[in-house]
């Protein structure tokens, strides 16, 4: 039923990393009091409770107990039916008449069985997947895709319209997140496409700056170009969106895909660059941060290899007779 302000929602975050503790600022600044926030790890919990004086939870089931509407973003397929696991400390404990708004990027058959197993305690779940980052989280000018039921989604309306710029009512349950994962595979495509552009560019001696305008202005344009292009460059990798969770991101899709009998090869060679910066220790690098496998020069990058290439052959030719 429609609330007539934003005072009588009470707002519960599981997940206060960067995305969820920004959602919870801008949501508690939009006046939707947020009245209990939880994470695994207990430190970021604590600190967010100090900064919006909302409850520190002490387990989950604690969440729901003073909490409406909770919101949850966590890290993966095994984190989100943790949260909501069917016994022990779970969202679902008293959770009769709750609506939850699950904004990770997890499998869309988790999202299926979520809402299977809060339909059974009577509670309620919409899937709010987000095709955005931490600045727009803060500022809830998030692009939001909804699955899930109808009427749901309308219960949920004002809170998820203070968080988004752009919201969609996608269909139900799953729907949301099949869309997403192949947004996020997409994306992770072209972000491994344009870094293969712009390090052979590199490697050509181009002005990447007059390479990237011409992009711009031609069929090799994207968002990415936009968002990614200069970093890539200028090695400025802060993290807004993780090579570790662009990596999870395009096997969600590659797992969708399978169960079509769908091969995507260009989508499992992008996860491959993405799943060669996690082996390198470079997953929480931004995703521009593809770029250090491509450009000449730089660590794991092609001039590298060369380089290591050149050395070995050198070697192998100052060497004498019996060594080789």
């Amino acid at each position: 039923m429609p609330r007539v302000s934003k005072a009588d929602y009470t707002i519960g975050v599981v997940g206060v990393g960067r995305m969820g503790a920004n959602i919870a600022r801008h949501l508690q600044e939009d006046g939707f009091p947020v009245t209990v926030v939880y994470d695994a790890h207990k430190p970021l919990a604590s600190k967010l409770g100090r900064e919006l004086k909302a409850r520190v939870a002490a387990d989950l089931a604690d969440v729901t107990a003073h909490a409406d509407f909770i919101i949850t973003v966590v890290t993966d397929d095994a984190s989100m039916k943790n949260i909501f696991a069917t016994r022990g400390d779970s969202l679902l404990t008293g959770a009769r008449g709750k609506t939850f708004i699950n904004c990770a990027t997890v499998s869309p058959d988790v999202h299926v069985e979520v809402e299977k197993r809060a339909a059974k305690v009577k509670a309620r779940t919409l899937e709010g997947c987000m095709a955005s980052s931490i600045t727009q989280a803060r500022e809830g000018t998030l692009y939001l895709m909804c699955g899930g039921k109808k009427p749901v989604f309308d219960r949920c309306k004002p809170i998820l319209d203070s968080m988004s710029v752009s919201l969609r009512y996608i269909g139900g349950s799953g729907k949301a997140a099949q869309v997403k994962a192949l947004v996020n595979m997409v994306m992770n495509i072209n972000t491994a496409g344009l870094a293969e552009g712009l390090g052979l560019g590199k490697a050509l001696g181009l002005d990447l700056k007059v390479l990237m305008e011409v992009f711009s202005q031609t069929g090799a344009n994207s968002r990415v170009l936009q968002t990614d292009g200069e970093d890539m460059v200028a090695r400025d990798h802060e993290c807004y969106f993780s090579a570790s969770h662009a990596a999870k991101d395009s096997g969600i899709a590659l797992r969708v895909a399978a169960s079509k009998n769908m091969q995507l090869p260009l989508a499992r060679a992008a996860k491959a660059q993405f799943d060669r910066m996690i082996q390198i220790g470079k997953g929480e690098l931004d995703k521009s941060g593809v770029a250090e496998l491509t450009f000449p020069g730089r660590s794991g990058g092609a001039g590298k290899k060369k380089a290591a290439a050149k050395k070995a052959a050198v070697a192998k030719k100052k060497a004498p007779a019996s060594k080789r």
